[in-house]
């Protein structure tokens, strides 16, 4: 389930990088699945589970909240991940919100939105 969970994570980082990326997307954000390193599944998996009991114990309350308390939900997550699985990260991997660009903060939201919708 995990795998299942982490695959729609994934694509709707993909779909949302294509959608907001201004330029060519580096290889690595539009990679499949397959070839997404294994600490980058497991964070995936873990985000959409985070995503998805916030959504349960709100009980579809979080469809009130704004695209952007959407993006910050998933943005703080993914940042914990990163803590989980680098000792010491690269300042960008960890960035709050505000240091974030708009594509990317774009896509955090689609990402919540979609994991809600799926529910």
């Amino acid at each position: 389930m995990d795998d299942e969970h982490g695959r729609v994570f994934r694509e709707a980082w993909i779909s949302g990088v294509k959608k907001y990326y201004p330029g060519e997307p580096k290889p690595g954000y539009i990679a499949p699945w397959e070839e997404t390193p294994e600490w980058e599944r497991r964070a995936a998996a873990a985000v959409y589970g985070q995503v998805r009991g916030f959504v349960e114990v709100s009980e579809g309350k979080t469809a009130k909240l704004s695209r952007e308390q959407k993006g910050r939900f998933v943005a703080l997550c993914w940042i914990a991940q990163i803590h989980r699985h680098f000792d010491s990260p690269k300042p960008s991997y960890a960035a709050d919100w505000e240091a974030l660009p708009r594509w990317q903060q774009e896509t955090d939201a689609d990402i919540f939105e979609h994991i809600e919708q799926t529910l």
